[in-house]
């Protein structure tokens, strides 16, 4: 049983199967920047958004992950059961975007919480609505990566409309679910002071959000927009300043959040 303890540990009596198959990229046993603790770290494959400084395009293609089953996982996971137990961490589903899979996530949620694990979704919040209630309410942590507040800026950025994650945002703040909130930080494209204030102000409206995490933008993911090929609008963009970072964490601080 890891520290952090499951929303419901009672998973395993699901009649979501582990035989239920999905596609996964990849995963990593020992994060410390996916949730609280150590964590084992899920890369879904499959995502409906194409970020202008997305650091895994290779992601963006359900058919780019391998199929495997939740028992497969499982099989994969249970050797570092001991190490992700002493750490106090947990498993993060992750991607791509998860919830492009949502019966998987589903299975996973419950077979990981049948295993003992605290779960954390890293998600867009775009498919919030392929999730129940019920199913929002048995994640123990959902890290909402909400990548513009103003509508022109998501829709540049992101090539999507934003409305979607709002709701999504609204839905785990009326279900007293507890989110850590992602923003990257892009100069020159969600830099944006209208931007950045907006969504301070909507976070500080939920009651919900633990902490805030600002991304600084970087460029350790170009290679693969070139390697596949891909159009990389931000080849000549700088990673922002420690002013420009400190400015952003001080707008959500001042509104009362934690910010990071």
């Amino acid at each position: 049983m890891s520290g952090l303890e499951p929303a419901h540990a009672e998973g395993a009596n699901s009649s979501h199967s582990t035989m239920t198959k999905g596609f996964v990229h990849s995963y990593f046993p020992g994060s410390s920047v996916d949730g609280p603790g150590v964590r084992f770290v899920l890369w879904l494959s499959g995502c409906a958004f194409r970020c202008q400084y997305c650091h895994n395009p290779d992601t963006w293609h359900l058919h780019n992950g391998k199929e495997m089953s939740v028992e497969d996982v499982l099989q994969v996971l249970r050797p570092y059961e001991p190490f992700l137990n002493g750490a106090h961490g947990g498993v993060t589903i992750s991607g791509g975007e998860p919830l492009i899979q949502p019966d998987f996530v589903r299975s996973l949620v419950d077979a990981f919480h049948g295993e003992g694990y605290h779960v954390a979704l890293d998600t867009n919040g775009f498919y919030g609505s392929k999730l129940s209630d019920d199913d929002l309410s048995k994640i123990d942590l959902t890290l909402l990566d909400i990548k513009s507040f103003d509508p022109a800026i998501h829709l540049d950025a992101v090539e999507q409309p934003v409305a979607p994650v709002l709701e999504t945002a609204r839905r785990l703040a009326d279900l007293g679910r507890p989110a850590w909130v992602r923003f990257v930080l892009v100069p020159g494209l969600t830099d944006q002071p209208q931007n950045v204030e907006g969504l301070a102000d909507f976070v500080s409206t939920l009651g919900n959000v633990q902490r805030v995490e600002i991304l600084p933008f970087h460029q350790m993911g170009a290679f693969k927009w070139k390697e596949l090929g891909l159009d990389y609008r931000l080849a000549n963009t700088e990673p922002p300043t420690p002013e420009s970072i400190s400015w952003v964490q001080e707008a959500f601080r001042s509104r009362g959040l934690e910010a990071v």
